[in-house]
């Protein structure tokens, strides 16, 4: 998708709160919230924050309570649960939004809260790329909770990058996981992102595209139209295969995004051994999670007019984490340092969901705020 930029405040746009409704609809597994049933007290307000990824899905509850927001990463965490994929882009709606539900049912269960409790919810989710993807959230969202509940529906990108802001929308954010995208924001609420469309439109620097190239690589060496490579005996016993045919019926068995993911970890360890297809499979996908950030970050300004101002770089995602030798994440801050020498690298200490949550509390507070004033 082309990256659009905003110019208009969105924090004070996006938030909707949901008209009033008397009865909360039950979908075809609304067994899921008969636990509410047995909840005899009234429990305390709460937040909900949900990370929706295409390899999994968290959510976390958290107290509604007043905080001043140096002191928001004091909140407690009362509950979280997982769930998979809800991507509806990778699953499909109907999976996606059973997905969802589920673990927002969960989570309230483990805390022992009931849809009542709940002041505000941030849901940030991969493959909300447009404002009809919004609205066709929110609009089962209401049938699902009662109407005081404020609903806020981001793309996951956001619940990222607040994670390393404590909830302040501002810099801008790199997901390298399963998929990858470059999100931004400025001060005064523009945005720009650039990647994200999935991997049939070249998110080519995510842990699919990595290892799609990689699986690519093994065929051509197989026909002769590429180098040998390490890639093919290391693919092959990762996978308990013993020939490149193979390979072509494992991958159309099931090419869900996140299964072909999992084989990144082969590619870099082949790397690290002195593969020179895996190596430059590497080095490509740097490039190009560079690339993303520098479009991001030049759109926005965020790094002044001579491109020197400092701005937060949040880094999120197992392709970005720092645990191996050939570290992709560091390499990536070493390329945009040689444009952007003032970025500041943070790798988050909590994880998305959390920063979803914080969202949340601040739109909610700025909210409560607003309607006192």
């Amino acid at each position: 998708m082309t990256p659009k930029e905003h110019d208009t405040n969105n924090e004070d746009k996006d938030p909707e709160i949901v008209p009033d409704s008397e009865h909360m609809k039950r979908y075809a597994n609304g067994q899921i919230w008969d636990f509410e049933d047995e909840i005899m007290a009234v429990s305390d307000d709460v937040l909900l924050g949900l990370d929706g990824g295409t390899t999994s899905t968290v959510c976390i509850c958290m107290p509604c309570i007043p905080f001043s927001h140096s002191q928001l990463h004091s909140l407690p965490i009362l509950a979280k649960a997982v769930a998979g994929c809800s991507n509806h882009n990778s699953v499909g709606e109907i999976a996606a939004r059973e997905t969802l539900e589920q673990v927002m049912a969960d989570a309230l269960s483990k805390c022992g809260s009931k849809r009542s409790s709940v002041r505000a919810i941030c849901l940030a989710v991969s493959g909300v790329n447009h404002p009809t993807d919004q609205q066709r959230i929110l609009g089962w969202l209401r049938d699902i909770f009662p109407g005081h509940v404020r609903l806020y529906v981001r793309n996951d990108a956001v619940a990222a990058l607040s994670s390393g802001t404590i909830g302040k929308l501002h810099g801008c954010v790199l997901i390298a996981g399963t998929g990858t995208i470059a999100y931004g924001f400025t001060e005064d609420g523009k945005e720009a992102r650039a990647a994200g469309a999935g991997p049939v439109l070249g998110d080519w620097g995510s842990g699919y595209g990595i290892a799609a190239q990689a699986l690519s690589a093994v065929i051509k060496a197989h026909d002769g139209r590429g180098p040998n490579t390490m890639l093919t005996s290391s693919i092959l016993q990762k996978l308990g295969l013993s020939s490149a045919e193979e390979l072509i019926g494992w991958t159309y068995a099931d090419p869900s995004w996140a299964r072909i993911a999992a084989l990144v970890p082969v590619v870099v360890s082949c790397a690290e051994d002195g593969d020179e297809v895996a190596n430059k499979i590497l080095l490509e996908s740097v490039q190009e999670l560079a690339s993303s950030v520098k479009a991001v970050v030049e759109r926005l300004g965020l790094c002044g007019q001579d491109g020197k101002d400092g701005f937060p770089l949040v880094m999120v995602g197992g392709v970005l984490e720092a645990n191996r030798r050939w570290d992709i994440g560091t390499k990536v801050i070493n390329c945009l340092s040689k444009d952007f020498p003032r970025v500041l690298p943070i790798r988050p200490k909590v994880e998305p969901a959390v920063g979803a949550a914080w969202l949340a509390w601040n739109f909610f507070m700025k909210e409560e705020y607003h309607k006192e004033a």
